[in-house]
């Protein structure tokens, strides 16, 4: 038996073989569980449904986490499909590529909203709309990143987001605690995703990575997907509110990951 055997859970943010959504996901579908993917649009629906289909999941919905009404069909699609949720993925984050790069002090107004919106409230707002959806004992999983809270060139606005991402888990963990839902997140070390793309430098941030990090390597999507797979399984039953590393340990090093 596998340890997700009877679980069904949704997956928000694959957008190609290399996203750690991805990764994630072939953890948990390893181990049994059900999955559901979404997708944004026309261009990342072409890339997800053949990842879908070489796992044997059907059920793909649209889901634009920058809208409510979009978010609210997506949970009506999972109760009409499953009528519940054990576990959600959240991976998805967004910054104009003009914020990731150079000073922060440039930052406009605009690109503070977005950032926050997308990066940020959007797990709040999932996990609202899905309030009504939560199994006994189901967990929510996060992405986050350690430029929340320490200073990573041309991360931006994006480590704000992310700082704001991680109060949200404490504060979705008391509230939904009580029912027996779990939050937590996991920061990963940077790793060459779709998102990751956008961020002026990445691969000289991977590269110190390499460096800086005891275990002296950089970290895979399979690192991360095993760590979420413990983390949404009853091996973690008494783990929420917690931000988990999986950076080969570069965040206990006294330079922070992608600094030279």
């Amino acid at each position: 038996m596998g340890l997700m055997d009877g679980k069904r859970g949704l997956i928000v943010g694959v957008a190609n073989d290399h996203s750690i959504a991805w990764g994630i996901a072939q953890a948990l579908h390893a181990e049994g569980a059900e999955l559901g993917f979404t997708y944004v649009n026309e261009a990342i629906e072409r890339r997800v449904r053949p990842l879908a289909g070489s796992l044997g999941v059907q059920f793909i919905v649209p889901c634009d986490v920058g809208s409510d009404e979009s978010i609210d069909g997506t949970m009506a699609a999972v109760k009409s499909t499953w009528g519940q949720l054990d576990f959600l993925i959240h991976a998805v984050a967004f910054a104009n590529r003009d914020e990731l790069n150079g000073s922060f002090l440039k930052t406009s107004r605009e690109g503070f909203r977005v950032a926050m919106d997308i990066s940020a409230y959007s797990l709040t707002a999932l996990a609202k709309a899905a309030d009504a959806l939560w199994a006994t004992q189901a967990s929510i999983l996060t992405m986050t990143y350690h430029g929340s809270t320490q200073v990573v060139p041309n991360y931006n606005v994006q480590g704000l987001a992310k700082a704001a991402l991680e109060a949200s888990v404490r504060y979705l963990a008391a509230d939904l605690g009580p029912r027996g839902v779990r939050v937590n997140a996991i920061s990963a070390g940077p790793i060459r995703t779709l998102a990751a793309s956008g961020i002026a430098g990445i691969r000289d941030m991977i590269s110190a990575q390499k460096q800086l990090a005891p275990l002296r390597r950089s970290v895979t999507i399979q690192d991360v997907g095993k760590t979420a797979l413990w983390l949404c399984s009853d091996l973690a039953s008494g783990v929420t509110g917690e931000v988990v590393y999986v950076d080969a340990g570069a965040h206990i090093m006294h330079a922070a990951p992608g600094s030279e």
